[in-house]
């Protein structure tokens, strides 16, 4: 690996600062103390700070030289509400919120990178490092863009990175075209007509309702979307009645679909608004659905990708950069920022083997080995994306 040996010389302060964030998590909106860290620590680098997009994001803006042109990095800063089960010193301190997901990993890399390349100006352009709220279920990246995140801060291109168990250290997985896919939540509300368990027949079962649908809703995929397209459904919740000997008036479905294509999407909720109306119908009940997009697939763009793999090349060697890995099914609402602009999202491996753990688990921990790595490909990023004459 090639990593730039000032980053390296900063490593034990990069981990360092990694474990206070790791010991304070907050979650969606209220990342006050990770934020107020965040602008303290840009500003300490000598560069202007926004405060307050999306009510706790944080914007510093690096200029350099005479170049017009300007790209955008992204990190996100909130943590998880998961008991933390780890037994380490730098343990979580609030009960209930964890750093499951390595989000404090993301934030330190790109504070690292931000504190070398203020220090060594190698680039000519503007820089804007963007560190996103709220990412994990209620869309923070969507909030920034919404009040103005590229109005104020114009980009012509804009990039993020995300840790990945199961990928070695060194090594990096990028890939043009669908890399993550959308996050639809659904909820069903199924009202039948109660009754006694011992007379089933006076009544309109929203039980026997809610299992039909469940079964049906799994032939969209099976029987509606072409078998080389990727679409998930799943029922997540079922939730009705309070004892075991009355029918419940009503019964409440709800859980997730996933697709990498908005046309699948499309016919995703056509299909559910169908089926949940017609059984329901059938049975002389009646169902509503609630359908909501939450994240769009996150979708990489060619020029922009191969930028970010030269940029991995750089730091790990090409043989590192994984071109071939297959997209993920989890959902990420930096597609949002890519809605708006061309760019990459890139894994970065946490570690691979016995001992890695996948986040979002009570004894994830992001690999504190991989932080002068993320923070060199992002240095590389904007030396080779602007460079110097």
């Amino acid at each position: 690996m090639k990593l730039i040996p000032e980053i390296v010389a900063n490593k034990s302060q990069l981990t360092e600062w990694r474990h206070d964030l790791h010991m304070h998590p907050e979650t969606a909106f209220e990342e006050h103390r990770t934020s107020e860290f965040v602008a303290k620590t840009l500003e300490s680098f000598g560069m202007p700070v926004h405060r307050g997009l999306a009510k706790t994001g944080v914007v510093g803006t690096l200029k350099v030289g005479k170049g017009n042109r300007a790209i955008g990095l992204r990190a996100d800063m909130d943590a998880l509400d998961l008991i933390e089960m780890n037994d380490f010193g730098h343990k979580s301190k609030h009960e209930g919120k964890m750093h499951g997901c390595g989000h404090d990993g993301h934030t330190i890399m790109l504070l690292g990178a931000a504190q070398y390349l203020a220090k060594s100006k190698n680039f000519d352009g503007t820089v804007h490092f963007i560190f996103q709220p709220a990412e994990e279920n209620v869309a923070g990246g969507k909030v920034m863009v919404d009040e103005g995140l590229f109005t104020k801060f114009p980009c012509e291109s804009v990039f993020g990175m995300h840790n990945m168990p199961g990928i070695d250290v060194g090594k990096f997985a990028v890939r043009t075209g669908p890399m993550m896919a959308s996050a639809d939540m659904f909820w069903i509300k199924i009202k039948g007509v109660g009754a006694h368990g011992a007379y089933p027949h006076r009544g309109v079962d929203p039980v026997v309702i809610a299992a039909e649908m469940v079964l049906a809703l799994q032939n969209i995929v099976a029987r509606n979307v072409d078998p080389l397209q990727c679409a998930v459904v799943s029922c997540c919740q079922i939730q009705g009645g309070h004892t075991t000997n009355v029918i419940p008036e009503e019964v409440m479905i709800a859980g997730t679909t996933r697709a990498f294509l908005p046309e699948v999407q499309d016919l995703i909720e056509a299909r559910m608004n169908q089926i949940v109306t017609g059984i329901a119908a059938s049975h002389g009940a009646s169902a509503k659905l609630d359908y909501q997009r939450r994240y769009p697939p996150t979708i990489n763009t060619a020029d922009e990708t191969e930028q970010a793999a030269a940029a991995a090349a750089a730091v790990v060697g090409g043989e590192n950069v994984l071109r071939n890995v297959n997209p993920s099914m989890g959902a990420e609402d930096f597609a949002w920022m890519l809605r708006e602009k061309p760019g990459s999202y890139v894994w970065i491996g946490n570690g691979a083997g016995e001992e890695s753990c996948m986040v979002h688990n009570p004894r994830y921990d992001f690999n504190d080995e991989v932080l002068p790595i993320g923070a060199s490909y992002w240095s590389r990023l904007v030396e080779q994306t602007l460079p110097v004459g």
